[in-house]
């Protein structure tokens, strides 16, 4: 007999949760700081911000900039990213791990803080067509930790939070899934200390890929 489904819709982030990038886009904030001739974050600093989206990641990591600045920021920041996005990749054993959520008939969707002609680019790619019903980005809604992008999902696919996971590395991730009402689950290996994500109680953290992709397997 088939266990029912706890979940019907899951939501990923993209950077440090499916995609391998999250050393790289610390250290395109750090190019795009040293660019401009303002203070230089550390790589801890920088990786803190990942997941929000880019204006107020930048404003948080140099919260001193004039305002009239940050687009100029931002256009550096994208041109070492785009200089050297090709270099990185899912992590291993994601497609795997999607594809059977799919053969379970999962809602898969996508809550990023990327952009939205980013993270379609990164869609595009052979492999992952077909494999997500939907996705929000941070230029298009709220940024986390605000929960509207995860409103908007469960809207679209008629889901309730309680049936709704939320997947991600960093605690905006975790706290955006409590401000929307639904339950959670951390992995370690992106861009925050996966001590951080106590206070924000997610049903399991993973270490690997591989070990989330069992979790799900048995618990979603």
């Amino acid at each position: 007999m088939t266990r029912p489904r706890r979940f019907d819709l899951i939501a990923f982030d993209w950077d440090g949760t499916l995609f391998d990038s999250t050393a790289l886009i610390a250290r395109c904030i750090q190019q795009a700081c040293r660019d401009l001739g303002v203070a230089v974050p550390t790589l801890e600093q920088a990786s803190y911000v990942i997941g929000l989206g880019l204006h107020d990641a930048l404003q948080h990591v140099v919260p001193g900039l004039p305002a009239e600045r940050y687009p100029e920021l931002g256009r550096r920041y994208r041109h070492h990213y785009m200089a050297a996005q090709h270099d990185i990749s899912l992590f291993t054993g994601t497609l795997e791990m999607l594809h059977a959520l799919r053969e379970r008939q999962h809602f898969l969707t996508v809550a990023t803080g990327k952009n939205r002609s980013g993270l379609d680019e990164a869609l595009a790619h052979t492999e992952l067509r077909g494999l997500f019903d939907g996705s929000r980005t941070a230029d298009e809604t709220f940024s986390k930790p605000h929960p509207r992008m995860l409103e908007e999902l469960m809207r679209e696919f008629g889901v309730s939070p309680e049936r709704t996971l939320m997947i991600g590395d960093t605690t905006h991730d975790l706290q955006m899934a409590i401000n929307a009402g639904t339950p959670s689950v951390g992995v370690s290996f992106g861009a925050h200390d996966h001590a951080s994500f106590a206070p924000l109680n997610p049903l399991f953290v993973a270490h690997s890929t591989a070990e989330l992709a069992q979790w799900l397997l048995h618990n979603a």
